[in-house]
C-alpha cells in the first residue's frame, strides 16, 4: 500500500534534477491556455510552516518543504479569475483547530480563498465536539480525513464510529471528501451507501495514476494500481447519487515527458461516468508541482475538455462548484 510519504519519495525520484524545469514552467504563465471566465479551485492547499506542523513533509521533495501562502498562490494563478476552496493539509492532529481557525480568518478577510474543507478525525470520540465548534460557520463546507495512510488500512472508514461521524456531517449539510487508495474505492462506495444523506466528494479522480495507462511513463516504477479495477471503482461510486468527483490530483503523478494525452483517459472516464453536473475542478496546488505547475495543469485540462460543450466546460470550471458548495462569489 502506497502511503503519502512513499508516493512523495517516489515522485521525488522522478523530479531529481528537474526542479528548475518545474519552477520555470510555473513562471511561464503567458504560455498556458486559460479557461474563459470564473474558475473555482476546489482543492487549494496553503501552509505556513511557522504556524503549522505537517509531519508528512519530512519525507517530501524539497519543492514542498516551504511555506505556500496566498502570495505564492496569487503568482501561481496569475491571469486566471480564480476563487478557491481551501483543502486541509493533514496537519498534526493537535493542530486541527489551529489550522481551521487560520484559514477561516483568510476567508473572512475577503481573499481569493472563499471557503474551506477542514481536517477531522471521524474515528475520534472528540469528533462531535469538534463538529459542534464549526458546524454553524458558513465558510466551512465540509471535512476530510485522508484514508490512504498506513494508519488507515482498508475498511478503516467503515467502522461504526467513523460511519456515525460522517452521517453527522450530512445532518449538518456538510460534505466529506473521499481521499482513498485507487484499489480501495469500494470502501468509498460502501461509505456512501451507509451515509446516504452526506455528500461524498471523490478526490483526485480516485487517486488515479497516469503510469497505469501508459507503460512508457512508468519506467522501472510500478504503477500504483491497475486500470480495470480503478475504472470499476469510479463507475460504482458514480452510481451513488450522493457522490461527486473532483477532477484533480493525477497531474501530480505525471512523470516528466508526459502530456495532456496521458491524463485524458483518467479525466474523460471521470467526466463521462459522473456526468457534467457532478464534477468540479481542483488544482491540488502546491502538491501539483510534483508533476506540473498549476498553470500547466490548467492548460492540460483545457486541452482535454476543449471538445466538450461550452455549457459543460463552465460547469466543470465553476458553475457546479458554486452550486454544490453553496458559494457566494
Amino acid at each position: 500500500m502506497l502511503s503519502r510519504r512513499t508516493f512523495l519519495k517516489n515522485t521525488g525520484v522522478c523530479l531529481a534534477g528537474g526542479l528548475g524545469w518545474a519552477t520555470g514552467l510555473q513562471n511561464a504563465m503567458a504560455t498556458a491556455a486559460e479557461p474563459a471566465g470564473l474558475v473555482i479551485d476546489t482543492h487549494q492547499h496553503l501552509w505556513d510552516l511557522e504556524k503549522l506542523k505537517l509531519p508528512w513533509l519530512s519525507g517530501a521533495p524539497e519543492i514542498l518543504k516551504q511555506t505556500y501562502h496566498l502570495k505564492e498562490y496569487a503568482k501561481a494563478t496569475a491571469g486566471l479569475n480564480v476563487k478557491a476552496v481551501y483543502m486541509e493539509v493533514y496537519v498534526d492532529p493537535a493542530l486541527l483547530v489551529d489550522e481551521a481557525e487560520h484559514v477561516l480568518g483568510l476567508c473572512r478577510e475577503g481573499t481569493a480563498t472563499v471557503a474551506a474543507v477542514i481536517g477531522c478525525r471521524p474515528e475520534s470520540p472528540e469528533f462531535s465536539a469538534y463538529l459542534k465548534r464549526f458546524q454553524d460557520t458558513p465558510q466551512v463546507k465540509g471535512m476530510r480525513r485522508i484514508l490512504h495512510e498506513a494508519e488507515t488500512p482498508a475498511g478503516f472508514a467503515l467502522k461504526e464510529p467513523f460511519v456515525k461521524s460522517v452521517r453527522m456531517l450530512g445532518e449538518r449539510k456538510l460534505s466529506f471528501d473521499l481521499c482513498l487508495r485507487p484499489m480501495e474505492l469500494d470502501d468509498g462506495v460502501k461509505l456512501a451507501e451507509l451515509c446516504p444523506d452526506t455528500r461524498m466528494i471523490v478526490d483526485h479522480c480516485g487517486n488515479a495514476d497516469p503510469k497505469a495507462f501508459n507503460s512508457k511513463l512508468a519506467g522501472d516504477e510500478k504503477p500504483w494500481h491497475e486500470v480495470a479495477p480503478w475504472k470499476r471503482g469510479i463507475e460504482a461510486l458514480a452510481k451513488k447519487p450522493n457522490t461527486i468527483c473532483k477532477i484533480s490530483g493525477a497531474v501530480a503523478r505525471l512523470p516528466k515527458g508526459g502530456d495532456a494525452g496521458d491524463l485524458a483517459p483518467i479525466v474523460n472516464h471521470c467526466l463521462d461516468t459522473f456526468g457534467p453536473d457532478r464534477v468540479v475542478f481542483g488544482s491540488d496546488w502546491p502538491v501539483c508541482l510534483l508533476g506540473r505547475p498549476l498553470a500547466e495543469w490548467v492548460s492540460m485540462l483545457t486541452e482535454i475538455v476543449k471538445g466538450r460543450s461550452e455549457a459543460d466546460r463552465k460547469k466543470l470550471w465553476s458553475e457546479n462548484a458554486v452550486r454544490l458548495y453553496g458559494l457566494k462569489v
